[in-house]
């Protein structure tokens, strides 16, 4: 964590270089997330695209890509952004030209997948061992094609410190503000996702977007008791209390919010009380056991134990970190 927090005050006072490499097939949209989205950031970040050969690449749809940088740039970057191709260029190995590109990014390089982009990693190697994700419809194929390669498809990104890996197609939006709220804390994150019209913070995971059964156009929500829910994290909220202002019974409310969300009602709220703790954490100076109380964790402990879980450290450290550049 120490090692983290410094390198988070370097990216504070240089601009980080951000490389993405564009490969034969890659989808457009997933391309321009990176300087989209780091582009806002007040200048923190400076984006370039690159190619393995430096020629142009045919994207996914029915155009070409011209970069104006080859392979080389990738020796200059802090981070490097493997954008997501279309799954028919997906494979278990590299091509020689993209061993050879990846092969010029220095150690200790920062890297980043978009969507199959993560098959781009796997094939490399770096992600043996390791937790990551990438978009639903693949799994199963990436886990034939990389069995060593803990892989969670529920969520929209997964940081494993030097290496990330988002979902599907817009969850490279996620992990991008997921970045820039990393490396400069939630207020710049939040300006980001405001100049991009854009929500700072998804709630839940992939699984709500998996194709199921279209739900009658009578059947209820549950978005109007999760803005309700959202209000009052402070207080005692039960899965009783949530049924009830939905009103539906218990066991339709929790399947239908598992549907709508991909998380149960139950490990959604605690999501939400941990992102409001880390925005108090990092926004103001009260004590944590006040913090707790303001977000719905009976105690103090209750806080440091569910931030711990879901991010590896303390109240106190995550404040320490974020307090080096307020």
């Amino acid at each position: 964590m120490e090692q983290r927090q410094e390198q988070r005050q370097e990216r504070v006072e240089r601009v980080e270089r951000v490389v993405v490499l564009a490969l034969d097939g890659v989808y457009p949209f997933e391309l321009g997330m990176p300087s989209r989205i780091l582009g806002a950031a007040d200048g923190r970040y400076e984006v370039v695209t690159c190619t393995v050969d430096g020629g142009p690449v045919a994207t996914a749809a029915d155009f070409s890509v011209t970069v104006d940088h080859g392979p080389e740039a990738l020796r200059t970057a802090d981070t490097v952004v493997i954008a997501a191709v279309t799954p028919s260029r997906i494979a278990a190995s590299l091509t020689d030209e993209t061993a050879a590109a990846l092969a010029l990014v220095r150690p200790g390089t920062r890297v980043v997948s978009i969507c199959t982009g993560a098959f781009v990693l796997a094939a490399a190697g770096l992600l043996d061992g390791r937790r990551a994700t990438t978009h639903w419809c693949v799994t199963d194929e990436f886990r034939r094609m990389f069995p060593r390669v803990d892989l969670d498809p529920d969520v929209l990104f997964v940081d494993d410190g030097d290496i990330l890996t988002s979902a599907g197609a817009a969850s490279g939006i996620d992990i991008c503000l997921h970045l820039v709220r990393r490396d400069h804390g939630s207020e710049l994150a939040n300006k980001v996702a405001r100049r991009c019209v854009v929500p700072p913070l998804r709630e839940g995971g992939q699984a709500q977007f998996i194709e199921q059964p279209v739900p009658e156009p009578s059947t209820a929500s549950t978005a109007a008791t999760r803005d309700w829910a959202l209000a009052r994290l402070g207080d005692p909220l039960t899965l009783t209390d949530l049924a009830a202002h939905a009103g539906m019974s218990l066991r339709t409310f929790a399947r239908r919010f598992n549907d709508e969300v991909g998380l149960s009602p139950g490990r959604w709220l605690i999501q939400q009380r941990v992102s409001r703790a880390r925005h108090l954490l990092e926004a103001s100076d009260l004590p944590v056991d006040r913090i707790a109380g303001e977000v719905g964790f009976a105690t103090g402990a209750s806080l440091r134990q569910h931030l711990h879980a879901t991010i590896g450290v303390s109240p106190q450290v995550y404040r320490r970190t974020f307090q080096a550049t307020r």
